[in-house]
Order: C-alpha cells, then structure tokens, then sequence
C-alpha cells in the first residue's frame, strides 16, 4: 500500500556512526519545531539483548526493525508537516525498506570522510572510542548513487552550526518545491 500524497514530509538523517546524526535532528527539530525520533529506539528486545551480548546485528535481526521505522515514518507524516527520523540506513536495501510505500520520504546524508568523522570520535568528551567500529561503518556503507533521486547530501565537514542550518535549507528547500 503506497501512502497517499500529503503535504507532510519525512527525513530520514543517515550516514555512519559519527557523522552527527543524532546532534544534528536534535537541532534542526527545535529550529524547525517538529518531532525528531532515534531510530534505535525501536529495536526490538531480541536486537537489543543481541548487542548488549557484544553481537553484531544481520540483516534478518535488522528487517523487522527497518520495517517498524517505515511504520513509524507513516504515522509520523500524518501529524506533522516535517518529521525526522535517525537512522545509519548504510545500505540500499535498508533505504529501500525504510521508503516503501511512502512517496513523502526523502534521506539527508550527511556526508563525511573517514578522517573528520575519526577526528571528531577522539574528542568527544566521556565516549569510548575503537577505531575498528569506524572502520567497518565505511566498510559497510553503500553510497547512494544518482537512482536514489530522494537522497539529498549535506556535506559534514564544517562546523555544528554550519551543518545544522544547511540541514534546515535542505529540508526547506525539499518541502517548498514538492
């Protein structure tokens, strides 16, 4: 069932661990007033007790995960003009799960190099920071490519600020001409 087209749109923040995803929503909400939900949130227990053992998730642990954020984005839409959601959506399977059927989604990836990200881990201030998590975050991430006409790019290596209020155009500027 595809959602039916609506003034209200959805933004799913991505990009790898890092990248700012959660500061970044949680700015952009209150600037734009509006409702921002973490992804993780909605692991289900078997997921979370997987991870907390110290195990990676797979696909088939993620899918009924993906799915509830495709839910959660449908409901989201139909009480608010401008909804985010953060979620690493690293590959193009788990996009394409995350947009089924709702035609009022779009991702804003923001974009950063191996470097920056790396940087910005070692100075957060009380975070465990291994290396080799960042390592396989790139490793797994799946740059979307030009078939994903509804991924917008914010480039992540400017300041907190800066980023935040090019995430505020971006989505300004996707809203104003849909």
């Amino acid at each position: 069932m595809t959602t039916p087209s609506i003034p209200h749109h959805v933004f799913i923040l991505m990009g790898v661990s890092g990248s700012g995803k959660s500061a970044v929503a949680s700015q952009v909400s209150y600037q734009l007033q509006t409702a921002f939900l973490d992804g993780d949130f909605l692991h289900p227990r078997a997921n979370i007790l997987k991870m907390a053992e110290g195990h990676p998730l797979d696909d088939n642990d993620r899918q009924p995960w993906l799915q509830a954020l495709n839910d959660a984005a449908f409901a989201m839409q139909r009480t608010q003009a401008v909804s985010i959601i953060v979620c690493s959506a690293l590959k193009k399977r788990y996009r394409d799960i995350l947009r089924k059927g709702n035609q009022n989604l779009k991702f804003i990836y923001l974009k950063g190099d191996f470097d920056t990200i790396e940087a910005r881990l070692r100075a957060r201030k009380g975070h465990f920071f291994k290396p080799q998590m960042l390592v396989t975050q790139f490793a797994a991430l799946e740059e979307p490519g030009s078939d994903e006409y509804d991924v917008l790019v914010v480039d992540i290596d400017h300041t907190l600020d800066e980023v935040v209020a090019a995430t505020v155009a971006t989505i300004k500027g996707a809203v104003n001409k849909d």
